[in-house]
Formats: C-alpha cells, structure tokens, sequence
C-alpha cells in the first residue's frame, strides 16, 4: 500500500499543508490580535528564518543541528528586547504540579461519542501512518507492517492514558518531522530522552510558561525551514518514481490536488455528511487515501489500462508511438528533417491521414 509513489505524496502534502501554518505563525498567530500580519511579526519571522539560515551555513556540525532551537532562542532574545513578548507572567502561578487525574470527569459510555471519536481515531491513524512513512524516507529506512504497527499502538496506547491525566488523543505531531531532517539527529536515544524531558516540563508548570512566551512569529521563520524541508524531502521521493505511460504523473497530480483542496478552500466539504467532512477536511488525510486507492487502481489492478500514452502527457516532453518505433530498420537516420536508411537511400514520409 506504501510504495514510493505513494509515501512521496503524503510526505510531500504534508508539508505544503503545513505551510499556512507556518505563514500564520509568522504573522502573529492570533487572528483577532490587532498586530497580525503587522511588519514587526513578518520582520521577526524573517529574521529567525535569516539566523537558521546563517547558523546552517557558517557553524560546524553542532551548531547546524542546534540552527532551529538556537535561532528560537535568539529570535525570542530579540523579541524580548523590542518589548514584542513579557516573561513577568512566568512568575505566576506554581512551580510545581501534579496533574489532576479524570479532570474532565469519570468515563461514561456513549455511542453517538464512541462512534464520532472512531472517525476521528481513523483520520489520526492515517496521518499518523504518513508521519512514520515520512521519517522513515527521511532515515533512509523501510519502514514495514511491523514497525508502522508498533508506531501505531504507541499512539494508541498513550490515547488511553491522556485522558486520565487531562490531556487528549495523542497523534504524531507533523510538524515535528521536519526536524529530523533539518538536524540530521535520528538517535531513538535522543527521542527517548526528549519524552522524560516532556514528561518532566509537564511536572513544571513554570516551564511551560516560559516556552509560553515564545513569539509566534519566531515559531513561523523557523517552521517555513521546517515544514518547506518535509515537502522538499516527499519531492526527494517522488523523483525516484517510474513516470513512463505518465500513469504515475495522474495519481502525483490527482492526490496531491485532492490534498490541497481543505487548504485553498477549508469550507469545501462543508455541506458533505460530518463524517465525510471529519475524514476529508485535513489535506494529509485525503491526498493519502486517494493515493491509495489510485496506485491499487492503476498499478496494482492493470486490468483495462491503456498502453497508449496519457493525454496528461506534459507538454515539453517528445513522444514516439511505440508502433512508429516498429517501422524503424537498424541504420535509419534523420538529416535536416528527412529520413534515411542504412545505404543513404531517401525513406519517404507519408502525412497522418495519407494512404
């Protein structure tokens, strides 16, 4: 189900959805706030974007895996400087804190809820899917049933435990994949490490009100490096892609199109079945499935494929029909648009529709 073909289009998608993202960080974030898409923002965006830029180029290797959190960290100085964050409210508040266990109350069972979350969960699991695929392209490793398995149940299983301590489903976060291939930091060592640390901030609620004050606009100069580095990674993959027949073409055009659709348009599938709304408004989620179901329709059952090739043939490229090529002796060469043979003798060339 996750050739290349398809992986390099859900990795690809993902990182173009994630774009607006991006952008609105870097406009401030907030919509509503009065200095959204203010040139001060998009100037500290721009700024950020610049030091990664510059801590990719000019530092050595730990420096340029350090580029995003250090430019962060550089980013949120100057911030602080400009007056544009306040670190007075980290001071509110405990230091410490155990979380509250069934904040939202005890279980209770019902089946318009149980059967509302499964559509969720499915939608979860397919761009949690796209997310491991992702990192596994990015690693250079297969990833198999198994280990998509094994990601997949850890989801799961830490969507049990969330909610008892007053969080909610837990879903790889995409965003985060670009750092694996910006950094160059694949250890599983490190993303162990990496979740005791979260588990130890989620312990210190001072913590999280210093990352709190982290400026939006700071997180969208570093997200465009991020989020463009998992596009330019499904690109990557696409170009190791068969595009002879250009049946592949159609499947890269039709699903990443179909992705894009919830981006340019998100009130697109507003009038379709909430179901159907639920699975087909994240852009991640329809550019998989409808991969899917285009590469098991044209490269799996070729029954009834042509063998001509696809009127989406692109507009640059020559094309020679196969039967033409079959008209053709060993020797036959063309000189200033006429055709000869072996001996130098004129082949003549009869127009289309000549008998």
């Amino acid at each position: 189900f996750f050739p290349p073909l398809v992986t390099g289009i859900v990795i690809t998608t993902i990182g173009l959805t994630l774009m607006p993202v991006a952008a609105r960080w870097a406009m401030g974030g907030n919509s509503n706030a009065p200095d959204f898409g203010s040139m001060s923002n998009i100037g500290l965006a721009g700024l950020t974007l610049a030091i990664v830029l510059l801590l990719s180029k000019i530092g050595n290797a730990t420096i340029s895996r350090l580029s995003i959190l250090l430019a962060m960290v550089i980013g949120t100085g100057i911030a602080w400087l400009l007056g544009m964050t306040d670190f007075s409210r980290v001071a509110e508040g405990p230091v410490m804190a155990l979380p509250e266990v069934f904040h939202f109350g005890w279980p209770i069972f019902s089946i318009a809820a149980t059967l509302s979350m499964f559509i969720v969960i499915v939608v979860t699991l397919v761009e949690t899917s796209a997310d491991i695929l992702a990192v596994g392209e990015i690693l250079e490793t297969k990833v198999n049933s198994r280990r998509l398995g094994d990601g997949l149940r850890a989801d799961m299983a830490s969507s049990i435990l969330a909610p008892v301590v007053g969080s909610f489903t837990q879903s790889a976060f995409a965003q985060n994949v670009g750092l694996v291939a910006v950094t160059g930091v694949k250890s599983r060592y490190v993303v162990a490490t990496g979740g005791l640390i979260l588990i130890t901030l989620g312990l210190l609620p001072v913590m999280g009100r210093v990352i709190a004050c982290v400026p939006p606009a700071v997180l969208g100069g570093a997200g465009i490096v991020l989020f463009g580095t998992v596009a330019a990674s499904g690109i990557r993959t696409l170009s190791k892609v068969d595009y002879q027949n250009n049946i592949n073409l159609i499947i890269v055009a039709t699903s990443i199109g179909f992705g894009m659709i919830p981006i340019a348009a998100p009130e697109f599938y507003h009038h379709f079945p909430a179901w159907f709304e639920t699975i087909f408004h994240s852009g991640i989620s329809s550019a998989a499935l409808m991969a899917i179901v285009l590469n098991l329709m044209f490269n799996e059952f070729k029954a009834g494929n042509s063998n001509q090739m696809s009127v989406f043939a692109e507009g640059t490229e020559r094309i020679i029909r196969h039967h033409q090529i079959a008209e053709l002796h060993d020797g036959d060469y063309v000189q200033n648009g006429k055709l000869y043979d072996v001996e130098g003798n004129e082949v003549k060339i009869v127009p289309a529709g000549a008998h």
